[in-house]
């Protein structure tokens, strides 16, 4: 895992200068396009263009089931994890929905559900188990399944840079992760479990509670052994969770933005900003997930979601919901006309007077 030492790409600051200098020349008041206008400049900064723009997009959806998921967790059995993955690869899915409305790459990894659901068109097969071990018993994965994991989110992001892409989104599926999601979240922000722990894919009030206890005893167990943010990510961590860490560490060192999804989006790019100091730069954020705790996540990060619309299933579709936003930025930033070129009046007095 010596990779994960390469430091983060720095974005070109001197294209973040020559956007702004250019919104201040457009046809409008300043500040009267929101938040368009500063996101239009921090894609200039991460893409190093003058003109930025968000054509190719690449989604890829990580799945692996959770052992934690037998502890009664989660609303739904582990074999919708497979289920899903089926789902995905013949297109039925939301995000593969989505990827087509978008006109993204799509792309499936599997690292390891239950049911094995076999060869599938689209899908890339990374399995390192049945899925996890039972956090609740003890570490989820080993070292080697964590390399491996960490790893196939790094490939995911190698086989996009070399196709092209202008912005990478991490997707996930594995029934019992906003458990694990919620475990690590508390382990790296010292918070304790009935802060981060909600209701998941459908939980009851007692549902909540016994997954609220369950990783708090986890938590409890695991204190010694989880003394860095990579020890966190093995103990409580999941395939899928992994791997989108993997994969948001690898977008940073390479300068290739990111645009993370939800709840358990969240606790993998918390986790690569604790791998790889930096990376942060390179995230931009979706949405505000529905899922309590969330929240104190996007603080955690410093981020500030582009929607908030009661999103919660994962997948990377909050993420997908937000491109269209990005692209209109890249437009407005890209195609407006100066005041110049217009040979409008922009109200401005001369320095001198």
């Amino acid at each position: 895992m010596e990779w994960l030492g390469i430091a983060a790409a720095q974005p070109s600051t001197k294209h973040r200068a020559n956007a702004e200098a250019r919104q201040a020349q457009l046809t409008k008041p300043a500040g009267s396009l929101g938040r368009l206008e500063p996101l239009a400049c921090q894609l200039a900064e991460l893409q190093a263009r003058e003109r930025p723009q968000i054509e190719r997009v690449q989604i890829v959806v990580f799945a692996g089931d959770h052992g934690i998921a037998r502890a009664g967790v989660s609303a739904f059995p582990q074999e919708v994890t497979a289920a899903m993955v089926r789902n995905f690869a013949t297109g039925g899915a939301a995000i593969s929905v989505l990827a087509r409305q978008l006109g993204a790459d799509f792309e499936v990894v599997n690292l390891g559900t239950v049911i094995d659901p076999g060869p599938l068109p689209g899908v890339k097969d990374y399995r390192l188990g049945p899925g996890t071990a039972s956090f609740a018993d003890r570490p989820a994965m080993t070292e080697h399944q964590l390399a491996c994991a960490l790893g196939a989110g790094r490939h995911a992001v190698e086989r996009a840079h070399l196709q092209g892409c202008e912005l990478f989104i991490g997707g996930e599926m594995g029934i019992g992760n906003t458990t694990s999601a919620a475990a690590i979240a508390c382990a790296l922000l010292g918070q304790a479990a009935e802060v981060l722990a909600g209701p998941g894919t459908g939980l009851d009030v007692a549902g909540v509670a016994r997954k609220t206890a369950i990783i708090a005893s986890a938590l409890r167990q695991h204190r010694q052994a989880c003394a860095s943010p990579l020890d966190t990510l093995r103990c409580l961590g999941g395939f899928e969770i992994a791997a989108l860490a993997g994969a948001y560490v690898a977008c940073a060192q390479i300068g290739l933005p990111v645009l993370i999804d939800g709840f358990i989006s969240s606790a993998a790019a918390l986790t690569a900003a604790r791998l790889c100091p930096g990376a942060e730069k390179w995230f931009l954020f979706a949405h505000t997930s529905a899922e309590p705790g969330h929240r104190l996540m996007l603080n955690a990060l410093r981020a500030q979601p582009l929607l908030d619309i009661g999103m919660r299933l994962g997948e990377g579709s909050g993420a997908a919901m937000a491109v269209p936003l990005l692209r209109m930025a890249c437009a407005l930033h890209n195609d407006m006309a100066t005041f110049a070129e217009a040979e409008v009046a922009s109200g401005r007095q001369p320095a001198d007077g």
